[in-house]
């Protein structure tokens, strides 16, 4: 998925998202036995402005907003997951770019907005300060899309005379990282949610900003609303949304199981109980999408947005177990879309992001109960 390809659209992510939703759709199943997306599916989320929805205005991009993104997103991923999870990831990875000083925005940027980027979020790399920028070297795993990016932002640490280490996010061109493939899960297979791998690459200073900016969602280099919202406001969201959609194709492929002497009213009983922690985990998700557009950041707003995402992964979950179980041996068949719309489910709730004791609980309960006592 290069800058300079395929056609471009002015529209925002929702005017084309359920033409995106039918051709992943198509696409699908063999998506998940071959574990890559189609071309034309890559190509397509770039020209549906998934890459440009996050990307700043003076660059061409939308600028847009959480909340259409993650209706587009809900709306993909109830026919592909994984074409959902690459259009999440492909906006929000381009909207933490929009950090870097503007100079380093105009290299990656500067050709249209168009130029896709993956992020490695964890700080598994090292960087060694030299003049003019530093030097990256280490190894990222579930690098989600990196197959088909132009650009890699990636975490590393680097070395403090005297105190802990400073963290950074540093951007690299593609075609300096070295990607293993060692991404073969149950579900979400087609993510291409690789290694990414960098040995002593330069990177000069524009192509790097402090992490602590994106922690705490002060952004030195834009002000625009929408580049200056706290990671804990929208990490979850970005992993949340692609696991409604998918819960929402499950109980679409369920619901068509229930057919003559299959439609019993133990299978409707099920029905109505998945659809409803669906239509609960999507409030939250919508809920979490207005916060983040909203820009009230409280410690409270921030820790209640974690849990959040936390307890929609959840319901998730259970509604897509709800339905396979109810579907029988037969709708565990290779050939049933349940089977894989309940493995990406599974997957995608299994992401640190989602998880409680991870990402929410000390901050909620820390939001309610106050700190803990030593």
């Amino acid at each position: 998925m290069t800058a300079g390809t395929g056609t471009r659209t002015t529209a925002g992510v929702a005017a084309g998202a359920e033409e995106l939703r039918e051709l992943a759709a198509g696409h699908a199943a063999e998506a998940d036995r071959r574990g890559g997306l189609a071309p034309e599916v890559v190509a397509a989320v770039r020209s549906h402005g998934f890459a440009r929805h996050f990307v700043p205005a003076v660059w061409g991009g939308t600028e847009g907003s959480f909340g259409e993104l993650t209706r587009a997103v809900l709306t993909v991923g109830r026919g592909c997951p994984a074409t959902a999870w690459i259009a999440s990831l492909t906006a929000h990875s381009a909207r933490l770019a929009a950090h870097l000083p503007r100079e380093g925005q105009l290299e990656v940027w500067g050709d249209g907005p168009d130029a896709v980027v993956a992020a490695g979020l964890p700080p598994m790399g090292r960087a060694v300060a030299v003049e003019g920028g530093w030097r990256l070297s280490g190894s990222w795993g579930y690098v989600s899309g990196v197959e088909h990016a132009d650009w890699v932002l990636l975490c590393g640490a680097v070395p403090a005379a005297g105190g802990p280490p400073a963290m950074r996010f540093f951007a690299v061109r593609r075609e300096a990282c070295t990607v293993h493939p060692t991404w073969d899960s149950i579900g979400m297979r087609a993510t291409g949610s690789h290694t990414v791998v960098v040995e002593d690459v330069p990177v000069p200073a524009h192509l790097s900003f402090d992490r602590a900016e994106v922690l705490s969602g002060r952004n030195a280099h834009s002000t625009g609303a929408v580049h200056n919202v706290p990671l804990p406001a929208a990490a979850g969201l970005a992993f949340v949304a692609p696991a409604a959609g998918a819960a929402t194709g499950a109980l679409d492929a369920f619901a068509a199981t229930l057919t003559g002497r299959r439609r019993t009213p133990t299978a409707e009983t099920r029905l109505v109980r998945a659809s409803g922690r669906i239509d609960a985990a999507r409030l939250l998700v919508e809920r979490n999408a207005a916060v983040a557009d909203g820009n009230a950041f409280t410690r409270e707003v921030l820790a209640h947005s974690e849990r959040n995402a936390a307890t929609a992964a959840e319901l998730l979950t259970e509604a897509a177990d709800l339905l396979v179980h109810g579907a029988g041996t037969g709708g565990l068949a290779p050939a049933q879309p349940l089977q894989r719309f309940w493995r990406d489910v599974t997957v995608a709730a299994s992401h640190v992001a989602l998880q409680y004791d991870t990402s929410a609980r000390g901050s909620f309960a820390t939001a309610l109960l106050g700190p803990a006592e030593a």
